[in-house]
């Protein structure tokens, strides 16, 4: 992505910004179910807000940039304020794929009825971050779905891969010849939901 800086700066700054608005998104949208399911650590953090600066870790940032892979500021929780812990976390991590979904909806919406062709890089990144989260490895949010709905047996047994997560997806990103293994992944789905939107 940052040779997109000296080839077009215009885009790049469009990617920057889409970035920006889905990273944000994203991570309020962790925040606000956080609060609402009764645990106020997001609010006293000053997570519940769509303000960019809240969400954003500059490394992260400047990974995306670099190797096309970072992350924002990972919104945080307390368990023990929940009624129900495990669902309710499986919530609070479904939210912030939900909501890059929905925005890139509104956004495919907007570019039919304006013909803004622009708006294309802020569909396609909210897809790219909506799938990407949903992979069921830790620290995305899809490794809490699957421990939310699966039985508590079965649950114990899932969280004790937590440990291993990061390896998992350090050798997924890892580039093998032309592309990573995660890429051929999520690739196939990312190309199918913006069949639909666009």
């Amino acid at each position: 992505m940052i040779d997109l800086l000296s080839q077009s700066p215009l885009v790049f700054i469009l990617y920057l910004l889409a970035l920006l608005v889905a990273i944000s998104v994203h991570e309020f949208s962790h925040a606000f179910v956080a609060d609402k399911l009764g645990d106020s650590t997001p609010q006293r953090q000053g997570r519940v807000t769509l303000n960019p600066r809240a969400h954003i870790d500059l490394m992260g940032l400047l990974f995306l940039f670099m190797f096309g892979f970072g992350w924002g500021r990972p919104v945080q929780f307390d368990p023990f304020n929940l009624k129900n812990p495990r669902r309710d976390a499986a919530l609070i991590s479904v939210a912030g794929p939900v909501s890059n979904f929905l925005l890139a909806i509104i956004l495919a919406v907007l570019l039919r009825v304006t013909g803004i062709q622009f708006l294309i890089i802020f569909v396609q990144l909210n897809v790219m971050l909506g799938i990407f989260n949903l992979l069921p490895i830790h620290p995305l949010d899809g490794f809490k779905i699957v421990g939310g709905l699966l039985p508590e047996d079965k649950a114990r047994e899932w969280y004790q891969l937590e440990r291993y997560g990061i390896l998992f997806l350090i050798l997924l990103i890892l580039p093998i010849g032309k592309g990573s293994m995660i890429s051929s992944i999520i690739s196939p789905a990312i190309t199918f939901v913006m069949g639909l939107l666009i």
